[in-house]
């Protein structure tokens, strides 16, 4: 008879860590290369400037920055990570995964280590698959991180998408808890969707002419889809996790947009009380990275302390979605 695998029967997030840029980008820069106006870039989408990476900002020190910072959170020993997941689509290396170089970097060398390409929802499904690793037996702490570098497949000549994507990493250690730290995740794909965000070239279009790929997003069916579906998914994330709006302390969507993040709020019909992340703002979308930079900003500013109950949610190309209720460390 095979011996089955045991864990710990609760896990939550034990230490939270973030990256952001050096290079601040104002909407006037933006504005350089495409017809439009501040006015209207924050009003389609809230935001007055984004980060983005330097040459010496890459995707694997953007990322071992944030791990060692959400060590530091976690007081967990690097050695004793199992397990290293790495939500990006803009590690342009199809081979290896950036995450058994972040495993060497951090002090995990043997870790398991692999990326997942889930977009905007890549961080919550690191999450996910990390709360179950650890209940699971397969790994006591495991290190998700969700980063990007945006600008490097950002059209900036698309009137469309160029004032929206941004470079930044953030991570989240997960490990054994006394009580559930994590709810349950709610979460799935429109494929039928697929192209409403999307890649426009493949790797074999561009080869040879020394482009990369640029992504494109038809904002329209984007926004709606957002707006009122996912305002569903997180309703059904409170709810599996016997959740009440009224006893949140946070609300941290995906980054993607203000008015979607307002849309949300208002169809949850979350109280007062309750703080919501706009880190968008300020730092632009960074798709994987975008909820553990603002879970970190919002920390920062008072907003957010120990023990407090989140509802998160990432959406995005795919379509995907996931989200879950974690307290915070």
């Amino acid at each position: 008879m095979i011996t089955a695998s045991t864990g710990s029967t609760y896990a939550g997030v034990l230490g939270i860590g973030s990256y952001r840029p050096r290079r601040v980008v104002p909407n006037s820069e933006i504005l350089e290369q495409i017809d439009s106006s501040d006015e209207w870039i924050q009003t389609r989408s809230g935001i007055k400037e984004r980060r983005w990476a330097s040459d010496d900002e890459t995707v694997l020190m953007m990322s071992v920055n944030a791990a060692k910072d959400a060590l530091a959170d976690s007081g967990i020993d690097p050695a004793d990570i199992g397990c290293v997941i790495v939500s990006t689509v803009t590690h342009l290396y199809q081979t290896p995964a950036i995450a058994t170089q972040i495993a060497v970097a951090v002090g995990a060398p043997t870790a398991a280590a692999f990326d997942i390409s889930a977009a905007c929802a890549g961080f919550c499904y690191g999450i996910a698959m990390a709360n179950d690793l650890v209940r699971g037996g397969s790994a006591k702490y495991v290190l998700a991180i969700g980063v990007e570098r945006l600008s490097d497949i950002t059209d900036r000549t698309d009137r469309s998408t160029a004032f929206i994507f941004a470079d930044g990493a953030g991570a989240a250690i997960v490990g054994p808890t006394d009580e559930p730290g994590i709810g349950p995740v709610v979460w799935g794909s429109d494929g039928t969707q697929h192209q409403v965000i999307s890649q426009k070239e493949s790797w074999q279009e561009v080869h040879g002419n020394h482009n990369w790929p640029h992504l494109t997003m038809d904002g329209n069916p984007v926004f709606r889809w957002a707006s009122f579906e996912m305002a569903k998914t997180a309703q059904q994330a409170l709810d599996v996790a016997g959740v009440k709006a009224e006893q949140l302390d946070l609300f941290v969507p995906h980054q993607a947009n203000m008015r979607i993040t307002d849309a949300m709020r208002r169809a949850l019909k979350l109280p007062e009380h309750v703080k919501v992340a706009r880190d968008i703002e300020r730092q632009g979308n960074t798709s994987a990275a975008s909820i553990p930079l603002a879970i970190t900003a919002m920390r920062e500013a008072g907003e957010a302390k120990s023990g407090d109950l989140a509802l998160i949610i990432g959406f995005g190309a795919g379509l995907v979605y996931a989200a879950q209720v974690i307290r915070l460390p």
